[in-house]
C-alpha cells in the first residue's frame, strides 16, 4: 500500500509538471521576423543586408538577453501571420494597440514615437493646424476639434496608409466616410503615388517621414499637422511574440529596460532619426 501510494504522488507530481515543461523553453536561438523596408526603423542597405535603428537595437538586446538571434525580413502584413505560425518567434516594429493584443502578447516598448501626416508642397491639401505639435488623442477636449478641422481639409481626398498598420485603421476610424483610403505594402510605395499625384496625402510614423524628408529627391514633400499619438495608434513600439511565451518576454523585457536606463535606446534612435525615442516606464 505505501509503494502504491508512493507511485500514485510520483505520477501526480509529474502530471503537475508535465505542462509546465512542456510551455517552458531554454531560449538560445530566437528568429526575428523584420520588415526591411522602414527607414529609418529597418531597411536594405546597398548591400542588401539588413540596417536601421531595429537592426542595430535587437542586435544589442539579443546579446543583453543572452541568446543568438536570427533576423529574417518579410512584408509586412505577413508577420503576424508568420509569428503565429511559428515562422518567427519574435517581431520588430510592432506597435502595442487593443486589436493586436488579442492575438499577439509584446515585449515592454523599447521605442515612443507620433504619427503624422505627409503633404506634397503646392499639392491639393492645404498645410493642417497644429503643424510640429504635440498633441494626444486621448485628450479629447482639446484633440476632437483639432480632428474635426483636419477632416474638413482631407474631405473628398485620397489618404495614403500602410496596409494593416494602426494608421489606417486611425484614418478609417477618423475620417472614412469622407476620404479615399488606399493602402499600400510599404510606405516608399506610398510615397511614390504621393509624388505624382495618385494620393493626396499620406498618413504614417513620424521618425519615418523625418528620415525621408532627409534624403534627396524628396523636396516636394513635407510633414503637416500635428504629431499625435493616442487612440487606436499603435506609437508605443515593442517586439510582439506569440501568446503565453512568458520565458521570452521576460528575457526581452529586462533586456530593452537596461537599453533604455543606459542610454542605448536614446544614442542609437538619434542616430538613426535624430529623434530621442526613449520609452518611459512606470515605477512598478
Amino acid at each position: 500500500m505505501k509503494n502504491k501510494s508512493l507511485l500514485a504522488a510520483v505520477f501526480g507530481a509529474i502530471a503537475v509538471l508535465a505542462p509546465l515543461a512542456a510551455g517552458a523553453k531554454d531560449w538560445t536561438h530566437v528568429k526575428v521576423g523584420i520588415e526591411g523596408a522602414f527607414p529609418p526603423w529597418n531597411l536594405m542597405d546597398s548591400s542588401g543586408k539588413l540596417a536601421g535603428f531595429d537592426v542595430d537595437l535587437i542586435n544589442n538586446l539579443c546579446s543583453r538577453a543572452k541568446v543568438d538571434c536570427e533576423l529574417i525580413a518579410g512584408e509586412w502584413n505577413a508577420m503576424i501571420p508568420s509569428l503565429n505560425a511559428g515562422k518567427f518567434d519574435l517581431v520588430m516594429t510592432l506597435g502595442i494597440n487593443e486589436k493586436r493584443k488579442q492575438v499577439v502578447d509584446f515585449t515592454v516598448p523599447y521605442a515612443s514615437g507620433v504619427a503624422s501626416f505627409f503633404l506634397l508642397k503646392d499639392g491639393p491639401v492645404s498645410p493642417l493646424p497644429m503643424t510640429g505639435e504635440r498633441l494626444n488623442l486621448n485628450d479629447k477636449a482639446k484633440a476632437d476639434p483639432v480632428m474635426a478641422e483636419i477632416g474638413k481639409s482631407l474631405k473628398g481626398k485620397t489618404i495614403g496608409v500602410v496596409q494593416s498598420t494602426s494608421q489606417e485603421q486611425l484614418i478609417t476610424a477618423y475620417f472614412g466616410s469622407d476620404v479615399t483610403v488606399r493602402a499600400y505594402k510599404s510606405s516608399g510605395e506610398r510615397d511614390l503615388d504621393l509624388k505624382a499625384g495618385r494620393v493626396d496625402a499620406g498618413f504614417d510614423s513620424g521618425v519615418y517621414e523625418t528620415s525621408v524628408l532627409g534624403k534627396p529627391g524628396n523636396e516636394d514633400l513635407m510633414m503637416s499637422g500635428p504629431m499625435v499619438k493616442g487612440a487606436m495608434l499603435a506609437t508605443e513600439v515593442a517586439l510582439g511574440m506569440r501568446k503565453g511565451e512568458t520565458d521570452l518576454k521576460a528575457k526581452f523585457d529586462e533586456a530593452i529596460k537596461q537599453a533604455a536606463k543606459d542610454g542605448t535606446i536614446k544614442q542609437l534612435s538619434e542616430k538613426w532619426s535624430k529623434i530621442d525615442l526613449t520609452p518611459t516606464f512606470d515605477a512598478n
